[in-house]
């Protein structure tokens, strides 16, 4: 291996050394989450081979049929992380309350919140999916387990947020507050590589990703943004470029690299919106933020909100600052062209 090749975990202890206090719970809480990223990656590209694939008999609590890798994702990040010493507390989007820690295993500072596997309705077709991931510091009693109210803390108080893709190749991209950084899944020798450093997202989108099929049930104002991005104006380079995969990482990611605009509105089908606060929401809000762009939900700071609810839902706008802000204006009826 090279001397100039930088892994993640070489990333987070030089990270580290930058705090005096820091005691190595957080490393150690990145180094299980590497590990089971990289086993639900080999599972992944290998569904077709191994029985991974289709529909379980059983419906999560968000009233949606669960796939086999959803439960062998779940499962895999609870058990990567639960023993570590470094959570007080898990809460995954397929479980209905928080997951505590085996009374046999010490507690941890940290709280962690993950969608195992964002997209997992698209993994039969060989479509990109992913694993968002969320850390906190507790703030109950350190000496006690941790309790549903340490994990139901605004997003800005996020102390890292992440993501996996499952693509063309695995790539892991996370921010600790100090700008964003992708790593690669080198499979010659089992590491994530520094591959996409400091990414910053352009101020304006190329592209918009909304899954138009509901455009009848969004209200006037997000229809109107809608035609607007969709009309031809070469002094504003109109229209945007139309890209949905339909699972919200790879969409997120593109957009990321390229610059765009993720939209996922409220409708009369869904008056909340559609999307988790605390599992999708927020740990992406905390990413496309410290790229340089911006996230809502139509009306502010997605991160500025208090979760009420475990499984809460939020409409989402998030991407490029320009283009997130001029959303914001055609929601508030400041704009219709």
């Amino acid at each position: 291996m090279s001397a100039n090749i930088m892994t993640l975990t070489r990333h987070i202890i030089d990270e580290q050394y930058k705090y005096p206090e820091a005691t190595g719970e957080f490393t150690n809480l990145m180094n299980d989450i590497c590990f089971a990223a990289k086993r639900i990656s080999y599972h992944t590209n290998k569904a077709g081979l191994l029985d991974v694939l289709g529909e379980t008999d059983l419906i999560n609590v968000q009233g949606e049929k669960v796939q086999k890798l959803d439960v062998f994702a779940h499962d895999t990040m609870v058990k990567a992380l639960d023993h570590g010493g470094n959570l007080c507390c898990m809460a995954s989007e397929e479980e209905e309350g928080i997951i505590s820690i085996p009374e046999q295993y010490p507690i941890g500072k940290y709280v962690c919140l993950f969608d195992p596997l964002d997209g997992s309705s698209n993994i039969d077709a060989n479509v990109s999916v992913g694993t968002i991931f969320s850390i906190y510091k507790r703030i109950t009693d350190d000496d006690k387990p941790g309790t549903i109210e340490d994990c139901l803390q605004p997003g800005h108080q996020q102390v890292c947020a992440g993501y996996v893709v499952y693509g063309s190749s695995t790539m892991l991209v996370y921010t600790t507050g100090n700008g964003v950084h992708g790593f690669t899944l080198d499979p010659s020798f089992g590491e994530f590589v520094l591959s996409h450093p400091n990414i910053k997202i352009p101020d304006r989108a190329n592209i918009y990703s909304v899954n138009e099929s509901n455009f009848d049930y969004w209200d006037n104002n997000v229809k109107n943004y809608i035609r607007y991005v969709k009309a031809t104006d070469e002094k504003t380079n109109r229209p945007l470029n139309s890209r949905y995969i339909g699972s919200m990482v790879s969409d997120i990611h593109r957009n990321l690299l390229y610059g765009g605009i993720f939209l996922y509105p409220a409708s009369s089908k869904a008056q909340n919106g559609k999307l988790r606060l605390i599992y999708e929401a927020n740990p992406m809000a905390f990413i496309v933020e410290q790229a340089g762009g911006r996230a809502s939900n139509g009306h502010g700071d997605i991160m500025q909100i208090v979760p009420k609810e475990l499984h809460q839902r939020v409409p989402l706008f998030i991407g490029s600052k320009y283009d997130v802000v001029m959303v914001e204006e055609f929601i508030r009826g400041e704009r219709e062209s």
